[in-house]
């Protein structure tokens, strides 16, 4: 379990660890020690968009073409390779930002759903409860910034994090996590930027789209998220870089500043301008507050690309930025389609949506651009995100320890992307088998996993199997997932082999699956009864009795938690100071001991902790906290 091999000085770990990395390639790499040229330390780029569907771009039109114009997506697919099965590794934000960092799969880290430091009880109509997130992804874990900038590389992170803590606790020297654009307005109808906006002014230059109304094209408004990733790159001058530039758009809020971008939507939906007071209800793709924050996203690659493209690589004579660079474009999840009784967009034909491990709520659009990969390449096989960090690696001829690139859960694929190989293989030459996701929480209850034509889902909500068959022979068959075939006899065989895979990825994995919950109604056993608590000034233990007449407990952990406070006062932010000196901070989770006949827990609570709680499993299967207590 990865709690129980926490350092206690998560500081001296870091440096610890860079440090063994540095001599790691100075002494086994001595080829870097001379000067390098940029072709050899490519600058990395990660474009990712929040909430943006496979069919949210026009790129992958299955069926109806996309509605919303994406240019500069379209450009980039025809500059480089367009990954038509590309995967996120969770059908939600936190996972998928938490993977494409560690490169390591959401069940290994346990960082599976955006509830961080949820600590609700279950309702009575819930059989299960899922497992507790901690508040920030550990900080022991090596993350693509932290191997880069052992290697030299100026590393910088733009825009939305929701990982906990700050992109600097994980290696990033730059760090802006502004909402640029993307900020809440009183009236989304009418409260647009205007030029003499003081925070949002709308620029001179004139973009696409383009319409009889404005043939020359419209204004954007200052976007920081843009212009901080840019000026990222400028003051890289000499130094190959590394940049996360994360939108938090196409996420809720639906709203644009952008006045002359909505009128073009809801013109091109045949809908008034401004738009009526209320939700957009209108079916599928209609929706045009969501259009305008997808060109926007269009709109901010757009600038990117063309300062790279303008701008000279000081370390090649003769070579612009956009020659020395590789772009990963992709999204975190699949695209959300509803939020309330607002449609927001639609992901058909593809299953379900955000949140869920069907096809809606996990496949993206995915494209890399970059030195030696063909222009208007296309790759049909099948890529996750948790791909990009041994990918980075290889492309940037960086080494890592061995036990770091052992824990890493995706495949290199730059023989992919630079022609050399038509299927994504492993460190043996085995052509990957397949793909799995984990989402132990309430809109799912699943666990799925992807192998050749197949896709199969083990329930926890009913401990059963579905299985559809989405391509035949490679070809598009059963997209909509419509047609179970888990109880057909002929596919028994499949089933089989699927949930054989699944389950030994799930242990290797060390996944945590769903518990039962204690308040369930229809519940035919007992869960274990709280007792008396303690907790001892001189020695900081804390203890929990349980009551004798019921189930013991068989796994416990410790909550570090805020002080409990009267009354209901919001949770104290916690920011990013301190962050990696700080060995012990609220949110986090480790083990507790359990007495040898399952009768009470106790924890030893660090002196920098003011509360705690506990975290017990009985031997029903019913998982339950105790209340927050003080540590003094």
């Amino acid at each position: 379990m990865h709690l129980s091999n926490r350092r206690t000085n998560l500081f001296s770990a870091f440096i610890e660890r860079i440090s063994y990395i540095s001599l790691f390639i100075l002494t086994a790499c001595p080829g870097l020690i001379k000067p390098v040229i940029a072709e050899q330390m490519p600058n990395i780029i990660i474009f990712y968009v929040d909430d943006l569907g496979w069919q949210d771009v026009q790129i992958n039109d299955v069926d109806a073409p996309c509605p919303y114009d994406t240019p500069n997506i379209v450009k980039l697919a025809e500059s480089g390779m367009n990954f038509t099965q590309g995967y996120s590794p969770a059908p939600t934000c936190s996972p998928s930002r938490a993977a494409i960092n560690t490169g390591r799969h959401p069940a290994k880290t346990r960082f599976t759903h955006v509830t961080l430091d949820d600590r609700k009880k279950g309702k009575s109509t819930e059989r299960l409860i899922a497992p507790y997130l901690e508040a920030q992804l550990d900080r022991n874990l090596l993350t693509s910034a932290d191997a880069l900038k052992a290697n030299g590389y100026r590393t910088g992170h733009s825009g939305k994090w929701h990982i906990g803590l700050s992109s600097a606790s994980y290696g990033f020297d730059t760090v802006n996590e502004d909402r640029g654009i993307h900020r809440r307005v009183p009236d989304r109808t009418k409260d647009f930027a205007t030029k003499d906006d003081p925070k949002y002014p709308l620029s001179k230059e004139k973009y696409p789209p383009y319409s009889d109304k404005k043939p020359n094209g419209i204004s954007y408004p200052y976007d920081e998220v843009t212009e901080s990733a840019i000026k990222f790159i400028e003051q890289s001058q000499g130094e190959p870089f590394f940049l996360d530039l994360c939108h938090w758009m196409v996420h809720w809020p639906m709203l644009s500043r952008n006045g002359e971008l909505l009128e073009y939507y809801c013109d091109k939906f045949g809908q008034p301008f401004p738009p009526k007071v209320g939700d957009m209800t209108l079916p599928g793709q209609q929706n045009p507050y969501f259009a305008s924050m997808v060109t926007s996203v269009d709109w901010s690659l757009g600038k990117i690309l063309d300062f790279l493209e303008k701008t000279d690589d000081p370390r090649v004579p003769g070579k612009k930025l956009i020659e020395t660079t590789y772009i990963f474009f992709s999204s975190d999840n699949g695209g959300a389609e509803k939020r309330g009784k607002e449609v927001l967009s639609d992901n058909a034909p593809l299953k379900y949506g955000k949140g869920h491990t069907e096809g809606g709520g996990v496949r993206v659009p995915l494209v890399i651009s970059g030195p030696g990969i063909a222009a208007g390449s296309q790759f049909d096989g099948m890529i996750n995100q948790l791909d990009f960090f041994p990918t980075f690696l290889s492309l940037t001829d960086t080494r890592i320890a061995s036990y770091d690139y052992a824990e890493l859960s995706g495949l290199d694929i730059s023989s992919v992307l630079h022609g050399k190989s038509d299927q994504v293989l492993d460190a043996d030459g085995k052509e990957r088998e397949f793909l799995f996701w984990h989402f132990p929480h309430g809109s799912g209850w699943k666990s799925a996993i992807r192998s050749g034509d197949f896709k199969l889902y083990k329930r926890y909500e009913t401990d059963d199997y579905e299985l559809y068959r989405p391509y035949n022979d490679g070809q598009r068959n059963d997209f909509e997932e419509a047609n179970d075939l888990a109880g057909n006899p002929e596919y028994a065989s499949v089933v089989e082999r699927l949930s054989g895979l699944l389950e030994e990825a799930l242990v290797a994995n060390n996944a945590e699956l769903p518990y039962l919950n204690p308040n369930y109604a229809d519940n035919t056993k007992p869960a274990a009864k709280f007792g008396n608590s303690s907790f001892q000034k001189s020695t900081r233990k804390a203890q929990l009795a349980i009551k004798p007449k019921g189930p013991k407990v068989k796994e416990a952990s410790v909550i570090y938690c805020d002080a409990p406070s009267p009354g209901k006062k919001k949770k104290k932010k916690r920011g990013s100071k301190d962050a990696v000196t700080t060995a012990f901070i609220p949110g986090m989770r480790l083990p507790a001991t359990v007495s040898a006949d399952g009768s009470s827990v106790s924890a030893v609570i660090p002196a920098n902790i003011d509360g705690y709680c506990f975290m017990l499993v009985d031997e029903n299967g019913f998982m339950q906290y105790s209340n927050v207590a003080a540590a003094k």
